[in-house]
């Protein structure tokens, strides 16, 4: 069983005096930047000239500063960028202020695994990745929680990159939930495998088949909607809460009949052997080139995809039933 670190392996004090820069207040750049601040740290934001986050950080007391000056100005750099744009704000504006015995971090592996970026020797390369979403790490440490983190060292030049990378994670709050070791290798593979085959591919894929296949046989689209999508959410949370067996707990005994012996002919061999085949597009670099190669070529292929998709009439059906839920929270 792999061992979780918690508050007590991790020294804050190794963060004391030193100045961390978060670059890019997205989802995850807000949420690290806040929790550091709160936990005693001295944080700077890095932001491109024009961006639209500039108010929100300095609102909240940040210090806002162009990427290329928050970079120098700082001990430890953690880029939180889009995987596609960061190879060119690395290039542009930080790799000149690497000097020896900075700490240059990642919350996702992509970059530094498929050698987009290429650290100098002198430096530390650690990940600090919260296995959830940025406001969800924000608000639990206001509550005084966390969200877990996985955490890995890459490059270790002063000898203190573990120890520097579990210091980060506290002071996000993650190891009050627990971090588990990785590798950049491991994390990168496995987080794109997770994308790709359940969690957004596999279940986009698996909700619209579902949907098609019950308005293709005359049923009405709005109860295919609720039945196939809609629902999703409640399974999951059981799901998350305790795991298939909570989920299994909570259901109908029909319901999980027909889980334990259908469920087996939706997922067949073939779905199996395809998954493989995923893996190992992932691991011989294939995706990762054809994603760069897409960005490369202005995105054409990929905002066609986002536009058919947009156009898919479980969006439409959803969009109707949405505006008439009273009780669905506006996001």
């Amino acid at each position: 069983m792999a061992r979780m670190y918690y508050d007590a392996d991790a020294n804050l004090d190794i963060l004391a005096g030193k100045t961390i820069a978060i670059i890019g207040y997205g989802s995850q750049g807000h949420a690290h930047a806040l929790n550091l601040k709160d936990s005693g740290i001295n944080v700077i934001v890095g932001l491109y000239p024009g961006s639209k986050s500039a108010a929100k950080a300095e609102a909240a007391g940040l210090p806002v500063k162009s990427v290329s000056d928050a970079a120098a100005a700082a001990d430890f750099i953690m880029i939180l960028l889009p995987d596609e744009a960061m190879k060119t704000v690395y290039t542009n504006e930080i790799a000149e202020h690497l000097t020896e015995d900075k700490v240059l971090a990642f919350a996702h592996g992509f970059n530094i695994h498929f050698a987009q970026i290429v650290p100098p020797a002198n430096v530390d390369v650690v990940m600090i990745a919260p296995k959830g979403p940025g406001h969800l790490v924000r608000r639990t440490y206001e509550q005084g929680e966390g969200v877990p983190c996985l955490f890995a060292v890459y490059q270790d030049a002063s000898g203190q990159g573990r120890d520097r990378a579990m210091a980060y994670a506290k002071g996000i709050g993650g190891t009050r939930a627990g971090i588990l070791e990785t590798t950049f290798r491991e994390e990168t593979e496995t987080d794109l495998f997770g994308e790709q085959v359940v969690l957004c591919g596999g279940l986009s894929a698996l909700i619209k088949a579902g949907f098609e296949t019950l308005v293709d046989a005359g049923y009405q689209p709005e109860l295919a909607y609720f039945e196939c999508l809609h629902e999703v959410k409640l399974i999951v949370d059981l799901i998350v809460e305790g795991g298939l067996a909570t989920m299994r707990d909570s259901i109908s005994n029909t319901a999980e009949y027909g889980d334990l012996t259908r469920g087996p002919r939706v997922i067949t061999d073939e779905t199996r052997a395809e998954m493989k085949k995923i893996l190992s597009e992932i691991q011989s670099g294939q995706f990762a080139r054809e994603f760069v190669l897409e960005n490369m070529s202005g995105k054409a292929g990929f905002n066609a995809m986002r536009r058919r998709e947009a156009e898919h009439p479980i969006e439409e059906v959803g969009k109707d039933l949405r505006a008439m839920f009273s009780w669905l929270k506006k996001v």
